[in-house]
Formats: C-alpha cells, structure tokens, sequence
C-alpha cells in the first residue's frame, strides 16, 4: 500500500503548480478570479494548480490584533478580560463583516445561504468553545495561559477558512470543480503533524481533474503559529509544494518585486527584478522586505523547486523567478532597500579585550526577548548591533545587558539601515562608488559593512536619512544616473564655459 505522501505525488502531475494569494489581492475577488483562478482557462487548463489563500485583508487584524497599531482583536480581549463581552462582542462584528463580505461577493446567488451559514458554523462554534474554556479556567486547577496559543491558532483559522470556502463556491458556480481543502483541523477528533494534515486531506484530491484552494492555517501538533508567527500561511504554501513535488511554486502579490519602493524612488524609476537567486531573498527577509518566510523558501531551495512573485493585477507579466541556479557572470544591483527604523546598541566594555565569548551574554539577551539582529559590528572592546525591534524590547535588552555586565557602557541611538542587494554583486570598487553616492549627497554613515558572500552591501545611517539614502542609490546603482551632486557640479561647468 502506497504512503499518504507517495498516494499524494501519485495523483499530481509532474507539470503541476502550488499559488498562495495574500490577504491584500484576495480582497479583490474580481481580479483574483479573471487573472489568476480563472481568466480564459477552459476545461483543463483550470486544473493541475493547487491554490492556498490568506484571509481577506483585514480579517486577521480583527481576529487577533492589528499588525501596526497593536489595536485589540478578539484574541487580545479574550487573553486580557475577565468577562466574555468584550470579546464575545469583537466576535460578533468579526461574523457581521463576514456576512457583509459574503454578501458583496455573492449578490443573490443561491450561494450565499450556503456562505453566511458557513461563517455562522465556524463563529458560533469558536465562541462556544472559548465561554466552555473561560468556564474551566475560573476553577484553580486550570490555567488560561497555557491554552492561549491554541486559541490563537483557533481563531486565526476563521479567516483563512472563510475566504478559502468562498473562493471554492464561487469557482463551483462557474462550472469549475473545485474543492475546499480545510487544513484548519476543525472538529478534527486527533492531532496531526503538518506533513500528517496536508497528506490526508490532499490525499483523496485528484489535482489533474479537481482544483484545491486550502486553507492559509494548517492545524499541527507542532504549533505553526509559535513557530513562524503570522508568516504560517507561506509555510504551508512550502510544504504543499514540496510534498506533493510541484513544478513551480507561485505567490500573487499586489505589486511586482521591484528595484525599490515605488512610493520612495517613484514608479516611473522603479523595475521589476526579473530573475534573482534563493540568496537575494534571504537578505530580503533580513531587511523586513520579505519575498517569502526564510523556512518556507528553505524548503523549496532544498527541493530545487522555483519560486515565482507575480502581480496579482498584470496576469500576463513573468514577474520574478527566484532559484538556486540563477549565478550571473554580469555583476549588477538588483534591489536597494532596507529598515527605517532600527536600534543601535553600542556595548563597550573592557574586560572583553582578548577574551574569547565576550559576546555571548549580549548574544544570550538578545534571544531571550527575541530580538533579531539585522547587522552588528565589533572591534576590540565594542561590540554593536542593529537590531530591528519595538523600543520597548530594546530596553528591556539594555537594563539586563548593563545587569550583567556592570562594567559595561550601554549606548542606544534610533538609525536607519540601507542594503544594496544582489546575486552578484562582486565588482571592483562597487562598495567605494556606493560610500561615494551617499558622501555626495550629504549623507553621513554611521556604519558600512561589505560582507564576503558578496549579495550585499550594508550602510547604516541617520533614521531621517533613509528615503534620501534609498533615492540615491537607487539613482546611482540601479538606473545609473549621476548623483544630484554631479548634475549640479555639470550645470555649474556649463554655466562657466557659456560665460
């Protein structure tokens, strides 16, 4: 008898593609549907695609809590309450939006009923569970903390389940077969692995004649949302990939993988990338600009599966292809990016001259209140990192950094880090240029790193001289123009010569 994995790969096709939709193009259901799930396909060019979505924008903010204000959701209530109103009544308005969603989506279509009394399934559900949970936990014997993080997970998968349900129903009513590949373990009697929940339920989908679109959450006994945080939905978007050996992997964003942020350097400077390696995307995670989670685009490096970033909106545009064979001969800047906000912390101590460890303490702090470093610096008694962090994180590392090493000097300051990013970028005095960019346009650094690898440069600056840092790199590496300097060094010299 054949494995739930090898009964999987059995049913696929060799040429077969895995697509993850993220919140912000879901929520424009008619785009979604002309250029990405349907379109012009017909017969079976709708099928042989595994289509895995994240909730309608919005939805997960609601559920859990804002992404950039830290605005309440319903997880935050239920965690910090003592009565079930508030976030029993955040629940309800997470139904009414649901509804309201449904409803725009659907018009009059008998499918409709069949999504709002969906919603009302998963809502009433949810809510029923979380009072029987509050209830238990009033007695001494039981703790809500130690189920809070199930509970995250519970809600989180609303969102993804409502919006992959809809999504099934809609392709339904237009002739399409499609199917609802619910990972999100509801009323599941027994725990899974997430390779365990993504075999069985993929396990009896015939990809060549059916077309999945799975939910965003997967349901594990490994706890996907402790691990990878809000990035779960590209993880199970990898492992769908991999377990069932597609040919490609595809995410559909609303924008291109660009040169640059449009909204800084313009739209008319920017350019989409094209083609880059697996490498390029990891330096992309470590500046915040993340083309995919770093575990999930581990997977597919390891299987030596392609992963594409396309525009939701230009459906016939290539977009970028990301894998581990792309090694040009041609030395060239493909991405200028970076963090704008970021910490500087400046440890100097003297006892670590010769001593070998000497950061491991900083090292030790930094992990327990998990804050990642983006870059760091040393010499003989300073060790630096940049780390990218809320301000209250930086000085809880601070006080127990000073704690444990009294004899230190802790410096903080607020700056900005810009990398310039490649898959090759080796060039002779490609690192002097750059410094020579920033210094003609008046910008001081703070820091520069060149590291061996030769993907990146590194340069960390005034907070206030981030967008100007960007610009002008961008002008100088990227579309090679003269910097704003030069061009007035030029008018000035035209200016003499016509005198």
């Amino acid at each position: 008898m054949l494995s739930a994995q090898k009964k999987t790969a059995a049913k696929t096709d060799a040429g077969h593609s895995v697509h993850k939709i993220g919140g912000t193009s879901m929520s424009q259901v008619t785009a979604v549907m002309d250029n990405i799930l349907v379109g012009n396909r017909s017969d079976s060019e709708l099928y042989n695609r595994v289509f895995v979505v994240s909730a309608y924008g919005g939805f997960t903010d609601m559920l859990l809590e804002n992404k950039k204000t830290g605005e309440a959701g319903v997880y935050q209530l239920y965690a910090g309450s003592e009565t079930d109103w508030a976030w029993g009544d955040a629940l309800t308005k997470v139904s009414e939006k649901m509804c309201a969603i449904n409803e725009e989506i659907f018009g009059d279509a008998p499918e409709l009923k069949l999504a709002n009394a969906f919603v009302q399934e998963r809502i009433e559900g949810t809510r029923s569970c979380l009072m029987d949970l509050h209830r238990l936990c009033s007695f001494g014997h039981f703790k809500l903390e130690k189920h809070l993080l199930t509970v995250r997970e519970m809600l989180s998968a609303i969102g993804e389940s409502h919006s992959a349900h809809n999504t099934m129903l809609l392709l339904r009513a237009k002739g399409v077969n499609a199917v609802f590949a619910d990972l999100s373990g509801w009323r599941e009697p027994e725990a899974s692995t997430l390779d365990g929940r993504i075999e069985k339920v993929f396990s009896d989908i015939d990809i060549s004649k059916q077309l999945p679109i799975a939910t965003g959450y997967a349901q594990c006994s490994e706890g996907l949302m402790s691990i990878y945080g809000r990035g779960y939905s590209e993880v199970t978007f990898s492992r769908i990939a991999c377990l069932t050996q597609a040919r490609e992997a595809i995410i559909h964003k609303e924008f291109h993988l660009s040169s640059a942020d449009p909204r800084i350097v313009g739209e008319d400077a920017v350019r989409p990338i094209g083609r880059t390696s697996y490498d390029v995307a990891d330096q992309l995670s470590n500046m915040g600009m993340e083309a995919i989670h770093p575990r999930a685009a581990k997977g597919l490096r390891q299987n030596d599966i392609p992963l594409r970033i396309a525009n939701t909106f230009e459906p016939e545009h290539p977009g970028t292809v990301i894998d581990d064979h792309w090694d040009p001969d041609d030395s060239r800047v493909e991405i200028v990016t970076g963090v704008p906000t970021a910490f500087e912390i400046e440890v100097f101590n003297q006892d670590m001259v010769g001593v070998a460890g000497g950061e491991e303490t900083i090292l030790s702090v930094l992990k327990r209140f998990k804050v990642p470093t983006v870059t760091k610096n040393l010499n003989a008694n300073t060790i630096t990192h940049y780390v990218s962090a809320p301000l209250k994180q930086i000085r809880r590392c601070v006080d127990e950094i000073e704690a444990k090493q009294p004899e230190a000097s802790v410096k903080t300051r607020k700056v900005a880090i810009v990398s310039v990013i490649g898959a090759n970028i080796d060039q002779p005095g490609l690192f002097a240029r750059a410094v020579g960019i920033l210094d003609a346009d008046g910008i001081e650094l703070v820091a520069s790193h060149y590291p061996s690898r030769r993907v990146d440069l590194q340069f960390v600056v005034a907070e206030g001289d981030f967008s100007k840092a960007i610009k002008a790199l961008h002008r100088g590496l990227v579309e090679g123009k003269k910097s704003k300097a030069d061009d007035k060094s030029s008018d000035k010299a035209e200016e003499l010569a016509a005198a």
